[in-house]
């Protein structure tokens, strides 16, 4: 760069053995660095020095430099304000364009794979909660004191597929090629959302645990998806899968089976409806049950009678445990 006009001459002043004695380190410096003529500053040090204040208050009242300079680029002033956020870049049509994540990818290469290798086939039923609902508002302190958990909806439903499971085995088996495996242990997944996306942990001999157990596992593994802690063995070699789409306020829904597997069954929102009771017209809580299949090998009536054992062992959960 080309000197500016009016530098050297205050640089000539400032290197004098007497300008150097004038000024201090730290005046002198601040002098150099902003290009000033000291002889516009007006000193207010003993003999008419100039102080590091008189520079900073010569700045600071935007005085202008020597005569020929050009204004200094930067003043001191307070601290600029962090810059907001650039928004993200402008997408013709209005689009913005962003990867999958892999468990995403993931997600969707299994969904695929399901329409893709499956005769799929969803029917529905309506389940009377009442019975499970009195037991859980009579015994759910108790319950949480003693086991440590929650007393939920859902390992009533897992005792319930259990025993439909034993009922109906062809749910719990699948088509590998021209041959049915039969699954002779009941291992059912259970879907947990996360953020990172859906994962469906496994509860491992779902039928030999009590229900404190059941409830235990489940919470257990769904703690372990959202801590992304849950591991590859934890997420295989489930036999039949549950989801609760319920949850999430959502009233009915045609859950996608998980392939290998043969069935999947929804839970859905409980409601208020009236139904018949004994010739009277009550006010019951319902909840509609969605169990897909693979209809290559389960037919409609067996999904059928299926749902109807899971429905009643919710509706009459005493039977289970006298075992009628």
């Amino acid at each position: 760069l080309n000197p500016v006009a009016g530098l050297p001459a205050a640089r000539e002043r400032l290197a004098r053995p007497d300008a150097a004695e004038a000024l201090a380190p730290a005046v002198r410096r601040l002098v150099e660095e902003h290009r000033l003529d000291p002889a516009a500053i007006r000193g207010t040090g003993r003999d008419g020095r100039i102080t590091k204040e008189d520079v900073l208050r010569f700045l600071a009242q935007g005085e202008p430099p020597a005569q020929g300079e050009p204004e200094p680029a930067e003043k001191p002033a307070a601290a600029p304000a962090p810059p907001a956020p650039a928004p993200p870049p402008p997408v013709e049509g209005g689009q913005v364009r962003r990867p999958l994540t892999p468990i995403r990818a993931r997600i969707a290469e299994r969904l695929l794979l399901s329409r893709q290798s499956t005769a799929t086939l969803t029917t529905f039923t309506e389940c009377d909660c009442g019975e499970v609902a009195a037991l859980r508002a009579l015994y759910r302190e108790e319950f949480k004191a003693r086991h440590g958990v929650p007393l939920g909806y859902m390992g009533f439903f897992v005792k319930a597929v259990c025993d439909a499971l034993r009922a109906f085995p062809d749910l719990n088996s699948w088509i590998e090629g021209a041959e049915i495996v039969e699954n002779r242990e009941i291992h059912i997944g259970v879907a947990v959302a996360a953020e990172q996306g859906l994962a469906v942990p496994v509860l491992r001999h779902a039928d030999r645990l009590s229900l404190p157990e059941v409830e235990r596992e489940i919470a257990r593994l769904a703690a372990r998806v959202r801590e992304k802690k849950v591991t590859l063995e934890e997420l295989s070699g489930g036999t039949f899968s549950i989801t609760n789409a319920g949850s999430y306020g959502a009233l009915m829904g045609t859950p996608i089976l998980n392939p290998p597997q043969s069935g999947i069954l929804g839970t859905y929102a409980i409601q208020e409806k009236p139904v018949v009771r004994n010739g009277q017209v009550v006010v019951r809580p319902v909840m509609v049950l969605a169990l897909s299949y693979d209809h290559r090998l389960i037919d409609g009536k067996t999904a059928g009678l299926f749902l109807r054992r899971v429905a009643d062992f919710v509706e009459h959960p005493g039977r289970a445990l006298l075992e009628i």
